[in-house]
């Protein structure tokens, strides 16, 4: 019941109604007994100036960040973690002691969904795509200690710029780019493949993975960031071959998890959390 000693945590983004987040945390809070509740906020763009205002004057503790605004956000906080401003984007943030702090948990949330099947030390990994999501993951890549990283994207000035950005904070010798039709011989050369691009997200699900699939083996772990649906054709196509896959409903909770710990100090069940999820897909 949400009384006059609840605390609240949210999420703001436009649209927002998609969101899965709200049952995530608030089914955590019950299960932990914690008096807190979690809502989605509709924010447009013209009032994201005011958010953090607004949510100091409320009491807010806590609110993630979600498109289109885990840039924009940033401008308006008191502070930043390190590893989200060199991300450039904000996905969670903090307000403790009248301090808008802001995070990013995609990353972690990435990278501790793989390291819950493979160690990533000394492993050779292909990112596909270059947007804001492998901006998250391949960051937390390298500091992991991976012996290589390849980015593979249709557009190379895109890939390019997320190099340029990674090479200013970690060995450039570790860092490639390869054209996205020119993959066959990266994969059989790498351990790991996560794709990051919407290719074969909802309403879109019988789109081709992005990338040639025949040199995936039973030696590749791979992860699709999709969750919606729970195998794109990526992974339906990855695990034919004997590969070891790996969901994005699993990065969806553990970047949730992340996102719990700072809000409120405690450590919630991933799998009630993925409960929750499976339940609203």
């Amino acid at each position: 019941m949400i009384t006059g000693k609840t605390l609240i945590t949210g999420v703001i983004g436009h649209p927002i109604e998609h969101s899965f987040s709200p049952p995530m945390h608030n089914t955590a809070y019950e299960v932990m007994d914690m008096d807190y509740s979690y809502v989605a906020f509709h924010v447009m763009p013209k009032d994201i100036g005011n958010v953090i205002k607004a949510s100091k004057t409320m009491n807010i503790v806590g609110l993630n960040v979600t498109i289109p605004y885990k840039t924009d956000i940033i401008e308006y906080l008191d502070e930043i973690d390190e590893t989200a401003r060199m991300i450039n984007a904000v996905n969670t943030i903090s307000f403790k002691d009248g301090v808008a702090k802001g995070y990013n948990t995609d990353g972690i949330g990435a990278i501790s969904s793989i390291e819950n099947y493979t160690p990533l030390k000394d492993k050779s990994v292909l990112v596909i795509g270059s947007g804001g999501a492998a901006k998250a993951i391949t960051f937390t890549l390298l500091e992991r200690d991976i012996d290589s990283l390849s980015i593979a994207n249709r557009t190379q000035a895109n890939a390019c710029s997320l190099i340029d950005n990674l090479k200013q904070y970690y060995d450039s010798k570790k860092i490639t780019y390869c054209p996205i039709d020119d993959c066959d011989d990266v994969i059989s050369s790498v351990d790991v493949i996560i794709n990051t691009t919407p290719i074969g997200m909802y309403p879109n699900v019988d789109a081709q993975s992005p990338i040639n699939t025949e040199h995936i083996t039973s030696k590749h772990t791979v992860m699709d960031i999709i969750y919606n649906p729970l195998e794109t054709d990526l992974l339906r196509k990855a695990r034919n071959n004997g590969a070891k896959i790996i969901y994005g409903r699993d990065m969806l909770v553990n970047q949730a998890v992340e996102s719990f710990k700072i809000f409120t100090g405690r450590t919630p069940s991933a799998n009630v959390m993925m409960d929750a999820l499976i339940e609203q897909l």
